[in-house]
């Protein structure tokens, strides 16, 4: 900053200063042991301040959030870095907008920090920036130099602004006072300790030097906005250019962001304008492009709602369509009854359940009768439809929550869980009974009949020997063997 700017500054007697409850805020904002429980003591000295926390905790910048009724509550919900934030900004808010000759430009300046603010969060918001409160402290303290400037050489600011008329840029700034406002700010900041990131938003809230973050890129196309929304609609056009570009520039939207931030913006500028006791209204040059804008908005809406619906059902049929092929590839693709490998898992599954537990669990080896000559006499295909049928036959008497699966060719296993070897007996010998008196086929015209052999073996109190599955379908198999030896079409048990 300029020498002589710095000594302008350096010698204001009525300097803009924090006040008391800010420069404890700052204090605390640099002690990285600092809780809540201390943020709160400090705000609690500040009734007002404590009252605007509470304020802005049950405004719509936290919608959805269930109503605060104590300072306790504010600080709780809002947490610490938003906390330290909001009232450090409040108070410097508070603090700053003294009444002197130049109220009326001052209370622009201030007009002017708060829009920044709202518009500094709200690209935030956009941009998924965490740390919004800070956003909004940012915003609302990139003047500060200029409200400085104002205190200091009052007659040299108003005339750089010649009733209004001409736009003070920080070119004419360092034309009159040797460096711009956001010079003076970032000056002022370091002397009142603020953080390093608020300085640094501050000295790059004109661009010079360039923003090197999202975070101060929002605080420098906030300022244009700010501006945009507080012009008389004579140059509106070109302040429209400007706010566009600083959002591109800023690296935080595109071509269509601006419309969309005035219409958020007119949306809430009234209950943010309440929370800094400002009046702000929506500008009527600029009440054409929010109508539009807001109408984009609930189209956009719309259109993202469908996205999100269509997403949403692509989703899932992806998902079915997983699900399909994940059972697909469980089953056995002539049977439909479920395959070896994962006979495998579930019968694991099933016998550490029935250790865990202590109930019995029962498996039938079964396998059709002489089913070798079917394919001989009348070939495969005639084969493959008894597979098929037999299949349906065992899944329809067998319980929702028994399994059936193809071992190999011919060749059936079925688990029972909760079945001692008496009940796994009677359902195989039911099964068997109805097929042997159900066609599994029909070739010329003439029905065709099978039987089949099986061989039931149980794990329960009596029969512990089981120590795994292995040992369990080793059992059946055994009892299968002997059934075909004892004449085929019945059913064997374990140990008979």
């Amino acid at each position: 900053m300029h020498p002589d700017l710095e000594s302008s500054l350096l010698h204001c007697r009525n300097l803009p200063s924090p006040p008391a409850i800010a420069l404890q805020i700052i204090e605390l904002a640099q002690d990285p042991d600092v809780d809540l429980g201390a943020a709160a003591s400090v705000i609690a000295m500040d009734p007002a301040l404590s009252a605007r926390l509470m304020r802005v905790a049950n405004s719509p910048l936290y919608a959805g959030r269930r109503r605060v009724e104590t300072l306790a509550q504010a600080t709780t919900m809002l947490g610490l870095n938003a906390t330290l934030s909001l009232a450090l900004g409040f108070s410097l808010a508070r603090g700053l907008r003294a009444i002197d000759s130049a109220a009326a430009e001052q209370e622009r300046l201030w007009k002017h920090s708060v829009l920044a603010a709202l518009a500094a969060r709200l690209l935030g918001e956009q941009a998924g920036l965490d740390k919004l409160e800070d956003l909004m402290l940012a915003g609302l303290l990139q003047d500060i130099g200029a409200l400085a400037m104002l205190q200091a050489r009052p007659d040299a600011w108003l005339a750089l602004r010649d009733g209004g008329r001409i736009p003070v840029t920080p070119e004419r700034e360092r034309e009159v006072f040797g460096g711009d406002h956001a010079e003076a700010g970032a000056w002022l900041a370091r002397r009142w300790q603020l953080p390093g990131y608020l300085c640094n938003a501050i000295a790059t809230s004109e661009g010079s030097p360039e923003p090197s973050s999202t975070f101060e890129g929002c605080v420098y196309a906030s300022g244009a906005v700010a501006t945009l929304w507080l012009a008389e609609g004579d140059d509106d056009g070109a302040l429209r250019t400007a706010a566009a570009a600083r959002i591109q520039a800023g690296g935080v939207g595109g071509p269509g962001t601006l419309d969309s931030l005035l219409a958020q913006m007119a949306s809430a500028a009234q209950g943010f304008g309440a929370l800094f006791d400002m009046r702000i209204v929506q500008p009527a040059h600029l009440q054409a492009i929010i109508e539009q804008a807001r109408e984009l908005l609930v189209l956009r809406n719309l259109r993202e709602i469908q996205e999100t619906a269509r997403a949403r059902r692509e989703a899932d049929a992806s998902r079915e369509h997983i699900r399909n092929l994940t059972e697909q590839a469980r089953r056995d693709p002539l049977t439909g009854v479920y395959n070896r490998m994962q006979l495998e898992e579930a019968l694991e599954r099933e016998f550490s359940a029935a250790v865990a537990a202590g109930h019995p669990l029962s498996i039938a080896f079964v396998d059709l009768d002489d089913f070798k000559q079917i394919n001989d006499r009348h070939g495969h295909l005639v084969g493959d439809q008894v597979l098929r049928q037999f299949a349906q036959t065992l899944q329809r008497m067998l319980r929702s929550t028994d399994l059936v699966a193809r071992y190999g060719g011919e060749e059936f296993l079925v688990v029972l869980a909760h079945s001692n070897e008496a009940a796994a007996t009677r359902v195989l010998q039911r099964i068997l009974d109805e097929t042997a008196r159900t066609p599994m086929a029909v070739v010329d015209g003439h029905p065709l009949y099978v039987t089949f052999s099986a061989g039931v073996a149980t794990r329960d109190g009596e029969h512990g020997q089981f120590t795994c599955p292995r040992s369990l379908v080793q059992a059946a198999d055994q009892a299968l063997y002997l059934a075909k030896r004892r004449g085929r079409n019945q059913v064997g048990q374990h140990g008979q």
